[in-house]
């Protein structure tokens, strides 16, 4: 594995970031529009402040989730549909050097949409968290949102063209959000359901961040903070397996 080819990818991506404006601007605001819906939301049941705490936070996870997820799947296949990945094959760039190259140069986007989202989130639901739990939000986002693009590379790695990857995104994002626990307890779901559950990181995601939620450290369910990591790895090493030269 060459690091000048990891970085000549991501500096690649970084590139196209910064030449498409209009897509800049509409990762970035699409994000903030839905915390704003979430707002709306909340305003219009007219939930007490405290229940919010338990729910917002998880709920801009998932947004973080969504964004990247589709963000990394769409431009993936786009990338193979222009036989950009198979011009780095022919050039000789390996399949872990690729995935690592686009993770880096992504990331960038996925870590400025995690600040601001969870910035968002502050500014209009007042969360009250001092540095310390704010800092620990934030990591957890922003691990959610490099597994969610792990996770897109993995599906723009099955389908081969833009509209084979449309049908993927439904059965990835809304099992994500209804199995999360984020609205209805996981236990209290039938056995395959839970099953289904533990395959999405917005579970394991949502453990954690329940702890942070309630005042404690984001370590204190141990089990599910360290499941978080070991189901990205898990994931990127799928994605960088099954990518291949050739659809």
């Amino acid at each position: 594995m060459r690091f000048s080819r990891i970085r000549a990818v991501g500096g690649r991506v970084l590139h196209q970031i910064a030449r498409d404006r209009r897509f800049v601007v509409l990762v970035v605001v699409a994000p903030l529009l839905l915390v704003f819906f979430v707002k709306t939301l909340f305003e219009a049941t007219m939930v007490p402040a405290p229940a919010q705490n338990q729910f917002v936070v998880p709920f801009g996870a998932y947004i973080v989730h969504f964004a990247t997820f589709i963000l990394t799947a769409i431009v993936l296949v786009r990338e193979r549909v222009a036989e950009t990945l198979e011009r780095m094959f022919v050039n000789g760039y390996r399949q872990v050097e690729i995935v690592a190259g686009y993770l880096i140069g992504y990331t960038v986007l996925a870590t400025a949409v995690s600040v601001m989202v969870l910035a968002a989130l502050e500014l209009l639901f007042d969360l009250g968290y001092d540095l310390g739990r704010l800092v620990e939000a934030f990591v957890i986002l922003w691990l959610l949102a490099v597994i969610s693009m792990a996770l897109g590379i993995l599906v723009s790695n099955l389908a081969r063209t833009e509209g084979q990857v449309i049908p993927f995104i439904p059965l990835v994002i809304i099992p994500s959000f209804l199995f999360s626990g984020i609205i209805v307890a996981v236990d209290v779901l039938p056995r395959w359901a839970q099953a289904i559950s533990r395959l999405s990181p917005m579970y394991y995601a949502n453990q954690v961040l329940q702890q942070v939620i309630e005042g404690n450290s984001a370590t204190s369910d141990f089990g599910a903070a360290l499941a978080l990591p070991i189901f990205g790895l898990v994931v990127l090493g799928l994605a960088t397996l099954t990518l291949r030269e050739q659809s």
